[in-house]
């Protein structure tokens, strides 16, 4: 069915300046209340929060009233072939209200079907009824949520049959029949470019360069097995090089966005964090300086 055209949706007010995050960790609560660095702000997973109180709640409020928040959604199972469940979504616009992120994402795989959840984000064919099915339930979130929905490209490990376009059309696609936004994680990027093959840059370059609304960076490691042959978004090491510079070549290209530190798994300290994130923090500087020089 026709969903609204881009715009319709509104969303809170992007933080001003070169503005780098990092994913909130209960472990880290009180180092970021306190942290004084400029442009920061954090994400959590939003269904970490999806309660009706209790400490972890009330210290995502304290922290929502000093810095930016944005919510990132695991569960809503956008690609399933059935509609999001209800429930999960009035749960997800009471957090929203709650908090006011400036931005809202999910992932472009599906989880649910048929009442059965999955612990994982799967991955479905490219096709034009699938691309008509996401934007009908992208277009049913952003209606139940009143906001706008950011969407993440996925990590691939499996060459699917049946594709009949590419990821980058695909997404574009999305932006412009639902008025939804692209949430660009690089690292997924060249993780499935280099599982599956093709070009990292080409793929980049391919993207609507306004619909992208934030960005991640993340580690990975090479499969136990299978060695650097399969790259497996582990979120839980640094950011590659190869990652940073698909980053500066993409920051010079759209000019700065919101970027965030993902980091899940065999978490450092917190002031180990923040040196990647100074690091983005510190292109998106670069860029915005040269663009007013």
């Amino acid at each position: 069915m026709p969903r609204p055209a881009a715009g319709t949706h509104p969303r809170s007010p992007v933080p001003l300046g070169p503005t780098a995050g990092l994913g909130l960790k209960a472990q880290h609560y009180e180092q970021a209340l306190a942290c004084p660095a400029a442009g920061l702000w954090f994400e959590v997973h939003a269904e970490n929060y999806m309660v009706e109180g209790g400490p972890r709640l009330s210290w995502l409020e304290a922290i929502r009233q000093e810095r930016p928040l944005s919510l990132h959604g695991v569960g809503l199972s956008l690609a399933a072939d059935e509609p999001p469940d209800l429930d999960h979504l009035a749960r997800l616009k009471i957090l929203a209200d709650r908090v006011d992120p400036f931005v809202m994402s999910e992932h472009l795989a599906w989880s649910r079907r048929a009442g059965v959840y999955h612990p994982d984000l799967l991955p479905f064919p490219r096709t034009r009824s699938l691309l008509t099915q996401v934007a009908d339930n992208i277009g049913r979130a952003q209606d139940a949520l009143g906001r706008r929905l950011l969407i993440e490209n996925p990590a691939l490990y499996l060459a699917l049959e049946g594709h009949e376009m590419d990821e980058p059309t695909f997404l574009n696609e999305l932006v412009a029949t639902t008025g939804c936004g692209l949430l660009l994680d690089i690292n997924n990027v060249h993780v499935s470019v280099n599982n599956l093959g093709g070009s990292a840059t080409a793929y980049l370059d391919a993207l609507a360069p306004d619909a992208i609304g934030e960005i991640h960076l993340a580690g990975h490691a090479p499969d136990p097995e299978w060695g650097d042959a399969l790259l497996i978004d582990t979120h839980a090491a640094p950011v590659s090089d190869a990652v940073w510079s698909l980053y500066a070549r993409t920051i010079g290209r759209i000019g700065p966005q919101p970027t965030l530190i993902e980091r899940d798994d065999a978490i450092p300290a917190f002031d180990v964090l923040m040196i990647e994130r100074d690091r983005a923090h510190a292109v998106l500087t670069a860029v915005a300086e040269a663009a007013h020089a």
